[in-house]
């Protein structure tokens, strides 16, 4: 998933254009869709993981290269330790672990509930050298009890993609922010980039357990002379 469940493939987004706005927030207001899938990221990354052993070729990074060096600038300017715990959740194709490791995070673990991610990953972090990143095949709403006391916990697309599944899409964003309340440590943080949640949607998912602590800067467009932000990204502190 983000870089996974998400999706590391593609500069864009998971299923922004599938926003039924008719909605409510915090409502459904999704149509169904295969990118909510994990029958969809395992066949997206067995396409990645043969045309890195072919080519060599990463894939793309998922909200591009900018989402990575906004969430890095953040943990800077936090003063953020270096040995502080981060947890990458739907980590794809693993681009956003090798850069935390080249800037010298050194506790840094990616999960994905696809597999392929995971060996995908794997094989782009030895290719880069790196050996102090932990990688695990997890679905993150059926977490294994070994995963928690996290400082810092990464979504870029996974919360997205989870509230596109056609089968009980609400059922499942609680139980995702039930995980995320189980990994992070006290006063640990969650930083989530989505394009297919406003702020004030995200602040009404995550109302229980959450306090919002900032909101990032993103790109905005215009239209119809009228600006926006087609990204959200938000810092949350665990309460």
């Amino acid at each position: 998933m983000n870089s996974g469940a998400g999706g590391g493939s593609g500069g864009g987004c998971a299923g922004a254009a599938a926003r039924s706005r008719g909605g409510s927030p915090g409502g459904d207001g999704f149509a169904p869709s295969a990118l909510g899938t994990r029958e969809h990221w395992d066949a997206v990354y067995e396409r990645e993981l043969q045309t890195f052993q072919e080519y060599g070729d990463t894939g793309e990074i998922w909200f591009g290269e900018e989402s990575m060096n906004r969430l890095i600038r953040w943990m800077q300017k936090r003063e953020i330790p270096l040995d502080a715990s981060v947890l990458d959740i739907g980590t794809g194709n693993g681009v956003f672990l090798v850069e935390l490791a080249k800037f010298g995070f050194s506790n840094i673990t990616g999960i994905d509930y696809s597999p392929s991610a995971i060996q995908l990953s794997g094989s782009i972090i030895e290719k880069e050298g790196l050996s102090n990143i932990k990688l695990k095949v997890e679905d993150f709403l059926h977490l294994s009890t070994e995963l928690s006391g996290f400082h810092i916990c990464v979504d870029k697309g996974t919360f997205d993609a989870i509230s596109l599944n056609p089968d009980s899409a609400i059922e499942k964003r609680k139980q995702y922010v039930k995980s995320l309340s189980r990994v992070l440590n006290g006063k640990g943080f969650f930083l989530i980039t989505s394009c297919n949640w406003t702020k004030e949607e995200l602040l009404n998912e995550f109302s229980e357990g959450f306090e919002l602590l900032e909101e990032l800067p993103t790109p905005t467009f215009s239209f119809g002379g009228r600006s926006g932000n087609s990204v959200t990204a938000l810092v949350f502190q665990k309460t």
